[in-house]
């Protein structure tokens, strides 16, 4: 059966993998500083946020992307707020932390950085003046770490709520293209997110890319900072055509004038997603959360999480009170809806 262990176990797709293997001989300049592949994936991705203000660079994965982009945006004193599942405070061996900024997780519980949460957090920090850690960014993710999909009220209040209190906006976008093309985003586009955001990334390692993010940056002291920080960090890749040759391809607007590659590769992932969170459902498996994304949560009983795992490397997430397993299925550009009916005819002998 095939792996529904995570979004980044294949290679590139096909459409990418070409790119790369039709400019394999070219000669470019390194660092993504210079290349005609490079440069054209940054006008590409400028038009796509519709902003032509913004600096667009290329790193090589998710956390180099969160470490570089937090610790430039943010001064010495200050941190930034996310939630207690957020991925630069949980899944980072603390790559931030050991940069010298501060994460700073509020209560919320369900995957989204709320105001009422972010409130209580800087009414905390900012209560003994200059002996704490003061605010100076907010980081979200979309999708959350448990598959939640930002829609465009919920976002803007979050984003309305760090401007009122003269914090930097942050998006982790590892999965942004999952979040845009769910049917949950509700309004919620690349171009609003590019014109409130101070930076965010678009996500290539995990849809259909071998590796690498785009950040986009509007704060100024961040598009100042980002060479020096990246370099420093051990972020920046020799061989950066890489990046823009995949990005590029990504991006690039069909001749008939379709949807461009990068949004097509995740709405067909969330496609399979939902088809496989609906079989669940019919066969009576809980979900743990609802997810319109390509991250699907359930709960399940211990022999059940073990033939899952053993049958398709699912993850296990965590074990409830009652002993019951959280399981995550995840799709990908490559996944087929035949794949999915494999794993619910698996699924079905178990229910």
């Amino acid at each position: 059966m095939r792996m529904f262990m995570n979004d980044y176990s294949e290679g590139a797709c096909p459409q990418i993998m070409d790119a790369l293997l039709a400019t394999n001989g070219e000669q470019c300049v390194g660092y993504t500083e210079g290349d005609p592949h490079c440069k054209h994936a940054r006008e590409l991705i400028r038009a796509a946020c519709g902003r032509d203000d913004v600096d667009v660079e290329f790193c090589i994965g998710g956390t180099s992307a969160n470490v570089i982009g937090v610790t430039g945006l943010l001064e010495d004193w200050e941190g930034i707020i996310c939630t207690p599942d957020g991925h630069i405070n949980v899944h980072e061996t603390g790559a931030v932390a050991a940069c010298g900024r501060t994460v700073l997780p509020t209560d919320d519980a369900d995957g989204f950085l709320s105001p009422e949460a972010a409130e209580r957090v800087w009414q905390f920090q900012t209560s003994c003046g200059r002996h704490m850690t003061r605010p100076g960014a907010i980081y979200i993710s979309n999708t959350t770490e448990s598959g939640g999909v930002w829609d465009l009220a919920r976002f803007d209040a979050i984003c309305d709520w760090a401007d009122e209190h003269g914090l930097k906006i942050f998006l982790d976008g590892a999965r942004i293209a999952s979040g845009l093309t769910s049917p949950a985003a509700d309004g919620l586009t690349l171009e609003h997110i590019a014109a409130r955001c101070s930076a965010f990334y678009l996500g290539g390692t995990k849809n259909g890319m071998l590796m690498g993010e785009a950040m986009v940056i509007a704060d100024p002291k961040l598009k100042a900072a980002f060479p020096y920080v990246q370099k420093e960090r051990g972020g920046l890749l020799a061989k950066g055509r890489l990046l823009g040759v995949q990005f590029e391809t990504a991006f690039a607007q069909p001749a008939d004038g379709g949807e461009a590659l990068y949004w097509q590769l995740a709405r067909s992932a969330n496609n399979c997603a939902l088809k496989l969170r609906d079989g669940m459902v019919e066969l009576r498996f809980e979900p743990y959360r609802h997810s319109d994304s390509n991250q699907q949560f359930f709960t399940v009983s211990t022999s059940q999480q073990q033939a899952f795992e053993a049958a398709c490397n699912c993850e296990t997430f965590f074990t409830l009170p009652d002993g019951r397993r959280v399981i995550r299925f995840v799709t990908s550009w490559a996944t087929q809806p035949s794949d999915v009916d494999e794993l619910l005819s698996l699924a079905e002998t178990l229910a």
